[in-house]
């Protein structure tokens, strides 16, 4: 059956670049903080993130949830498989494993 991955995420590892700082990435993943309305990750210059997010041990992602006003949710995603540390400078430089163009149907309203 499906788990909730949150359980097994290697927090010490967990990295956001263009976070902003009062709208960091354990809104979105820990638990009490993803079900708080008046939390949420966000950019802090653009609408790009890169999220990395390490786990104790191998999983297979079964889907992902994002929730938020349709006109400020995320429009792509894209997910690298067993990419470490990637960047800005060289993300476009690795094939994603997939990539999921959203909709505002494919958000859960906050």
């Amino acid at each position: 059956g499906q788990v909730d991955l949150v359980d097994f995420i290697d927090w010490t590892g967990v990295e956001c670049l263009n976070q902003d700082p009062a709208h960091g990435i354990a809104n979105a993943l820990k638990q009490g903080y993803r079900e708080d309305e008046g939390l949420h990750l966000a950019s802090d210059s653009d609408e790009q993130l890169l999220i990395y997010i390490p786990f104790m041990q191998v999983i297979k992602l079964h889907s992902a949830l994002f929730k938020g006003p349709e006109e400020e949710g995320p429009k792509t995603v894209k997910l690298f498989s067993n990419r470490e540390h990637m960047g800005f400078s060289n993300v476009n430089d690795f094939p994603p494993s997939d990539s999921v163009d959203l909709s505002s149907s494919h958000l859960l309203e906050v």
